[in-house]
């Protein structure tokens, strides 16, 4: 098949309706929201009677100064009360409704967290009990729920405000900031990981708001790889003691500074930038040095290989002894499903053991039987090398001889909301090979029955293309990273033509751990 009669069909493929289970809509093209009026309400507390802060009335007039220069009406609140905020809320709020805009709300300041709801601190309170903070703080739900109620399509919630309780007295709070899911169409960005403090800085801004203000003019970058890049900065600043972490229910693109001309790509100048990203993530591999990771990520914050590359740098940086911080969730924060971080210590003996079955006929297939006979630093070999995997579970050979490029079906951390997508090579024993693309997100959590038990997963859904074949590729899978490191569950679909060529569940049986 040439190669235009193959798009063509791809083309005819992404219309046709999904699976049942499915309700993705992947591809952003060129968004309508960086058209849209820009609205802000910035707020920094510094003068807290009982303990100041040195730079959040500094962290809040120098992201005002920026986001009026990139298109925001900018409201500005410094050291305000509890009526003061509440007031500027409240006419943020009704600006939104009237404009009909993109939002974007920051604070800095003292946050608090009890009993798993977050709370932004006035200066004026006066904090000597838990029962105070409900009366004398604003409720971070309330807020969100409150500027929800704007029915704009798009928020930004940025909170510099993840420092640890100073002030004493009976509050019986944790420290930082509590995980919540992102409500619709809202990007929450936190200064650090929930359940972790921030640092103040000692400079004229925050750690992470310094970074920050040096992202957001970074020209025609996507909102997400903003706050990526972010993150990386702020980790290699703070040797791993602050991670900058985010939610995100966003389905558009947004640019604090948009391209010129936004457009969807052609296929060939998609191959044109997957072919330089796979040369630079090459190198990095070749290199094996912590500064040619980070220059992939920097460069590619989202790219095809990020979540491979977050692995590789977090093995890389802990050998050089970082103490990296990660995200404290529990079952019990109604606010959040949670995040779950995948296992990556494999033993030589473990033993998995899937069933599969076709899912249209019902008809059962062998038994698939992976006994891990050896591990190296980035690869798992089972069965004494008919089957290898990375780390991460993702498929490297198959037994049938079929080889495949580095990819990231799989990831090392599941969120509600999380997206990424993956390209890669896949080669034949027949001599014959493909360029997959998929695209992905975690759309929930459900409580999954297998035969090796009942566990909480992560829900993944994922919808590509097999490019030289104009094949659509459906996925869901389900993880649960509490308890295995391998997928629960996974149900794939292959459709050509509109017709389903291929359906397959695979399921785990049994799971043993060596030792």
């Amino acid at each position: 098949m040439n190669r235009r009669l193959a798009l063509q069909r791809l083309s005819a493929l992404s219309a046709v309706p999904l699976l049942p289970w499915s309700g993705l809509v992947f591809g952003s093209t060129a968004s309508t929201l960086n058209a849209l009026p820009r609205t802000a309400l910035v707020i920094g507390n510094s003068r807290y009677k009982d303990a100041p802060l040195k730079n959040p009335a500094n962290d809040a007039g120098a992201i005002g100064d920026h986001l009026k220069k990139l298109g925001f009406n900018v409201i500005s609140q410094l050291d305000g009360g509890k009526a003061a905020m509440e007031n500027a809320i409240r006419s943020y709020g009704e600006l939104l409704a009237k404009s009909k805009g993109v939002g974007l709300f920051y604070f800095a300041g003292h946050g608090l967290q009890v009993s798993w709801r977050n709370f932004l601190v006035p200066v004026d309170a006066n904090l000597g009990s838990a029962d105070d903070i409900p009366r004398q703080t604003v409720d971070l739900a309330a807020l969100l729920g409150g500027i929800g109620k704007a029915g704009n399509p798009m928020n930004i919630v940025i909170l510099d405000a993840c420092r640890d309780n100073p002030f004493g007295g009976d509050l019986k709070s944790g420290k930082g900031l509590s995980q919540m899911d992102a409500p619709i169409g809202t990007l929450l960005a936190y200064a650090t990981a929930p359940g972790n403090v921030a640092s103040d800085g000692s400079g004229a801004n925050g750690l992470y708001t310094e970074n920050l203000l040096r992202e957001i003019r970074t020209p025609e970058a996507k909102i997400e790889d903003v706050f990526k890049r972010v993150r990386l900065a702020v980790r290699r600043a703070s040797q791993g003691q602050q991670i900058p972490w985010e939610s995100t229910s966003l389905e558009d693109d947004f640019y604090f500074l948009p391209p010129a001309n936004l457009k969807k790509l052609s296929e060939e100048e998609l191959a044109r930038q997957f072919a330089e990203e796979s040369a630079v993530w090459e190198k990095a591999g070749q290199a094996n040095q912590i500064a040619a990771v980070e220059d992939y990520l920097k460069r590619y914050p989202s790219g095809h290989f990020s979540e491979l590359a977050q692995v590789r740098l977090d093995r890389m940086l802990a050998k050089k002894g970082e103490k990296k911080v990660s995200v404290v969730n529990t079952a019990a924060n109604p606010f959040s499903k949670g995040t779950g971080v995948i296992d990556l210590n494999y033993r030589i003996g473990d033993r998995y053991v899937f069933r599969s079955v076709d899912l249209l006929t019902k008809v059962e297939g062998k038994k698939l039987v992976n006994v891990v006979s050896e591990v190296t630093d980035d690869r798992v070999i089972y069965n004494k090398g008919a089957l290898e995997t990375d780390l991460l579970g993702n498929m490297l050979k198959r037994p049938d001889g079929a080889t495949f490029g580095p990819s990231q079906f799989f990831v090392s951390e599941y969120h509600v909301g999380k997206k990424w997508s993956t390209r890669y090579s896949a080669k034949y024993a027949s001599g014959h090979s493909d360029t997959i693309e998929i695209e992905f997100k975690v759309t929930g959590r459900e409580t999954v029955t297998v035969p090796a038990g009942t566990f909480e997963c992560f829900v993944v859904e994922g919808r590509g293309w097999v490019l030289s074949l104009g094949m659509l590729l459906e996925y869901k899978y389900w993880v649960a990273p509490d308890k295995t490191n391998r997928f629960v569950a996974i149900e794939s679909w292959w459709r050509r033509y509109n017709r389903i060529q291929r359906s397959e569940r695979q399921e785990l049986e049994s799971y043993t751990r060596a030792g």
